[in-house]
Order: C-alpha cells, then structure tokens, then sequence
C-alpha cells in the first residue's frame, strides 16, 4: 500500500484528460474547499455511489490523561462522519487484501513500522 497526493492525483487526471495540469489544479482545489465550506455550514454531501460526508457534534467529556492518570475536561467538537458508497464499498470488497492468518497483517504490506488509528483516519491535501 501506497500514499498517493493531491499532486500526483492532479498529474494523473491532467495527463488522462489533456488538459493543463494548472487548470485541473485549481479545479480540484476549488472542489475541496466547496466540500470544507459546505461541512462547516454544517450541510451534508452526498456523491451518490461515492459516499456521503457529513457534520457530526461530539458531547463535551471527561478524559484520563495516561501518562499521568489525570481527569481531563475535553471541550464539545464537531467532526466529519464518511459512509463509503455502493460503487467504492464492491470496489472495496473486489480487492481485498491478501491477509496472513496467523498475523492477520496484509501478505504484501511491508512488516515493521505503519501508521497510528490517528494517522490512518487523517486525510491531507
């Protein structure tokens, strides 16, 4: 498994449609902050066969700290909820990852180091 970025998505649609690359760019910008403008409205998107990315408010509640073992107060927050679609949950489903049974980490996946539940969940641009 492989990190592709913004960039390499924006050269391979580019090189795919002919188009300039700083044309798709500014395209694909545009679309990304419209999807964050509309999720801090609080509204909801749907890309039918896609997914649906939409606002959800997180209570106000009480953590532990644990290194120190400390109650901590962590404030309310909104956070961004995806539910994958028809098309990219049988795309998915398709290609299903070879998994080692006694492990039960991926056979072609590099052993050693990888990423956090934090990390795993991040999406950047």
């Amino acid at each position: 498994m492989s990190t592709v970025t913004k960039k390499e998505l924006i050269d391979r649609i580019a090189e795919s449609t002919g188009h300039r690359r700083t044309l798709v760019k500014d395209v694909i910008q545009k679309f990304l902050d419209d999807i964050i403008d509309e999720l801090g409205r609080g509204n909801r998107l749907e890309f039918r066969d896609f997914g649906v990315f939409e606002c959800r408010r997180r209570k106000a509640r009480m953590a532990q700290n644990p290194k120190t073992l400390d109650k901590v107060p962590v404030p309310p927050k909104r956070t961004v909820k995806f539910k994958v679609g028809r098309l990219m949950k049988k795309r998915l489903a398709d290609t299903e990852p070879r998994v080692d049974p006694a492990t039960g980490l991926p056979l072609d996946a590099p052993s050693g180091g990888g990423r956090s539940r934090a990390g795993a969940r991040a999406v950047g641009g």
